[in-house]
């Protein structure tokens, strides 16, 4: 059985809802980042940079986002979470996945998470805004965010969007087609199913 190590409302649902959409045998390790958890011996013996998520399988640890979808995605192909028939494809997921990972969590995780103030916040959340506007209108394809087809890439970039419209950030006049692709992924059952193990809701 594979255990997702995970704190609710953190860039770990993306696993976690690719996980409930794979109907993947798994169970769940809550670490409360507020309490320090992380940086627990017990947990950084699971994985040492002290950062979730990581997932536990039959042969060793998994860590980041990026790895874990992929590696979900190739172990349930009958859930079609990726294009495995593609690599191109593929590739093209895995970049968006990675922009994901490098570029917008960063940004938008500057401004919600740090101590900025004044001039320096503002021009973080410009920063980060900038990202989003890139998203918009360049990355996301539509329906889903590789084009007609579902993928783990969806519950990744949902993570971000909610963490925006959470924050009052998610302009539905600038952001149309973000504001339509987060709504629509939450809408899914196994979408549903993660927030409420996470202790949370729809947006």
């Amino acid at each position: 059985m594979l255990k997702l190590y995970y704190s609710p409302g953190a860039c770990a649902m993306a696993s976690h809802i690719a996980l409930e959409e794979a109907g993947a045998d798994y169970e769940l390790q809550k670490v409360d980042l507020k309490k320090g958890e992380q940086r627990t011996p017990e947990y950084l013996a699971v994985n040492p940079a002290g950062s979730t998520p990581a997932m536990a399988t039959e042969q060793g640890v998994i860590t980041q986002n990026v790895a874990i979808l992929a590696y979900v995605a190739q172990t349930h192909p009958q859930a079609k979470l990726a294009p495995l028939g593609d690599a191109y494809a593929f590739a093209r997921m895995q970049a968006f996945n990675a922009w994901l990972a490098s570029s917008l969590h960063p940004a938008i995780g500057k401004v919600l998470f740090s101590r900025l103030e004044g001039a320096a916040r503002d021009e973080a959340l410009e920063l980060a805004l900038a990202k989003y506007d890139l998203a918009e209108q360049h990355l996301l394809v539509g329906p889903w965010a590789l084009g007609a087809d579902h993928s783990v890439t969806d519950g990744y970039l949902m993570v971000f969007t909610r963490w925006a419209r959470q924050a009052d950030l998610l302009d539905k006049a600038r952001f149309p087609g973000l504001n339509a692709h987060l709504d629509r992924v939450q809408s899914r059952p196994a979408v549903q199913r993660a927030l409420a193990a996470e202790g949370l809701s729809a947006l």
